[in-house]
């Protein structure tokens, strides 16, 4: 028998309908446990700001709007806008941070992000770094039951065991997976069961290999 799984730890994000009308929320496991509890201390990091980095959905838009309802100036997509602006925003956060509390967190896609301003990368290297990395099993698990209570998926006991040694480690194709389980579900008026399951992998993975099943 599978040893039993630690509940996922969830912060709850208000207010933020997902894409079947739940409330949107962060798993929080090995990869982001330290960003997460990291941005729940605005007030220790270093010029009071944070830089955000991790791959493809791996939440750290989501993470960034918890952040801003606790009052923490975000900038989400950060490497991707003029880096005059960036730096003006630093700045201004600066001017006021330790007197009103202020804190930016800028969140960036790439890993590491490349800033050509030399005084931009001055200080943003000596900001707090943050880096969400890839999830382990037991998070994997979790997110797999978490994308599936969204869609409103009731995947039986066993599913995460069966699902996470037989596909890839990325918040992206973890979330591709429970999308293809639930499309094929529906497609056979099916309930989500090993032979959906299956199918799912062999769509997004190829055939399976033999001695997995």
């Amino acid at each position: 028998m599978p040893p039993a799984r630690t509940p996922p730890t969830q912060i709850a994000l208000p207010l933020l309908p997902g894409d079947h009308g739940e409330a949107q929320r962060i798993v929080v496991g090995n990869a982001n446990r330290a960003a997460a509890e990291a941005l729940q201390a605005p007030a220790t990091w270093p010029f009071h700001t944070a830089v955000l980095t991790g791959p493809a959905r791996s939440g750290k838009t989501l993470l960034g709007r918890w952040a801003e309802g606790q009052g923490i100036e975000v900038i989400d997509g950060a490497d991707r806008i003029d880096e005059a602006e960036v730096f003006h925003r630093w700045n201004k956060v600066q001017e006021g941070g330790a007197q009103a509390g202020q804190s930016l967190l800028l969140i960036a896609d790439a890993v590491p992000w490349e800033v050509r301003l030399p005084d931009l990368a001055s200080r943003l290297g000596g900001s707090l770094q943050l880096a969400i990395g890839d999830p382990d099993d037991e998070m994997a698990a979790q997110l797999i039951m978490a994308h599936a209570s969204a869609r409103g998926l009731s995947l039986p006991a066993g599913a995460a065991d069966y699902l996470v040694p037989r596909t890839r480690r990325s918040f992206a194709a973890l979330e591709a997976l429970v999308a293809a389980i639930d499309r094929i579900s529906l497609e056979r008026a099916a309930p989500p069961t090993l032979s959906v399951w299956r199918a799912a992998l062999e769509a997004l993975h190829g055939p399976p290999q033999a001695k997995l099943l």
